[in-house]
């Protein structure tokens, strides 16, 4: 890999001085620090279970079922399911409440399928 970028323009593609996209990486890694705040320990292992389990379960999954599998309360559950949606943080959920979205992953049909070296397949949010 040679480290450097590239930008696209018509037809042309234009190096980007290293010193420039290094410069603006860093800046949007001290926002992105930032807005990941609010997220506490319960916020990631939801999160990451939804990323997980949607390929195994091939379909959206409830709070119940989360609530159950994390053994945490499902009101819990339910409240950073909401906090994670309303800020549009990686999650969605469909209209009966089950997760269908969870970054980079969907049960809802896309153009993009995706298979895992385990053999599970899902599309790509």
């Amino acid at each position: 890999m040679t480290n450097r970028l590239l930008m696209g323009l018509w037809r042309f593609m234009i190096p980007i001085p290293r010193f420039m996209w290094q410069k603006q990486i860093a800046t949007n890694a001290r926002k992105f620090e930032v807005r990941l705040q609010f997220l506490s320990k319960e916020h990631h292992l939801i999160r990451n279970f939804a990323v997980t389990q949607l390929p195994r379960a091939g379909r959206p999954l409830t709070p119940e079922y989360i609530a159950q599998q994390l053994n945490l309360p499902v009101g819990r559950v339910k409240l950073i399911l909401e906090d994670l949606e309303k800020r549009r943080f990686f999650l969605f959920r469909n209209v009966a409440g089950k997760v269908a979205w969870a970054y980079p992953v969907t049960a809802d049909s896309t153009p993009h399928q995706v298979s895992f070296s385990t053999g599970e397949q899902i599309y790509a949010a």
